[in-house]
């Protein structure tokens, strides 16, 4: 019982040591005082969970900690916001009010258009469903196995394609 003690006393040293300059760091990190208390405490759970070996490398063993935490803290909040920005320019597209005539033409234009994409290549036709929906050009490059650098090109040329057939329909034409 005595070595816990022991143990116990050495850990809330450590921590009443470096608490406040981890703190400080992690606020100047992630500009919140609540969510930098937060992932300060994450730090010091992983030092009670898992300490350095060497006593002597505590100070740069937390603050490899405190920097990693803090940018997946920030990883993670990115993420959750361009999911968001995704979801709200989702709904904000179903929320406008239409009069039937407009929903008539409206839906009148999506089977035409969805169409035209089924005489697409795949690959076209993926792409610019991709970009329409959202994603960025590494996100899209990623879904259908391109270069980034490639995206550009492949979107525009698909949409010259997409832009080509709607035009001979239109001219009675059937390419």
């Amino acid at each position: 019982m005595d070595n816990l003690h022991t143990e116990s006393d050495a850990f809330r040293a450590v921590f009443l040591e470096y608490y406040p300059g981890v703190r400080r760091k992690l606020i100047a990190m992630v500009k919140d005082e609540a969510t930098a208390e937060d992932l300060a405490q994450e730090v010091f759970l992983r030092l009670y969970r898992n300490p350095p070996d060497d006593p002597r490398v505590i100070g740069a063993w937390l603050h490899r900690v405190l920097t990693r935490i803090a940018y997946d803290n920030t990883d993670r909040l990115v993420r959750q916001r361009k999911l968001q920005e995704k979801q709200e320019q989702y709904f904000d597209r179903e929320k406008t009010w239409e009069s039937g005539e407009e929903a008539v033409v409206r839906s009148e234009d999506r089977e035409q258009i969805n169409e035209l994409l089924g005489e697409l290549p795949e690959r076209d036709r993926q792409a610019l469903m991709l970009r329409y929906s959202g994603y960025s050009y590494a996100e899209i490059a990623e879904e259908i196995r391109v270069s980034p650098p490639r995206v550009g090109s492949l979107l525009n040329r698909a949409a010259e394609k997409l832009r080509k057939r709607a035009s001979g329909k239109r001219n009675g034409l059937e390419l």
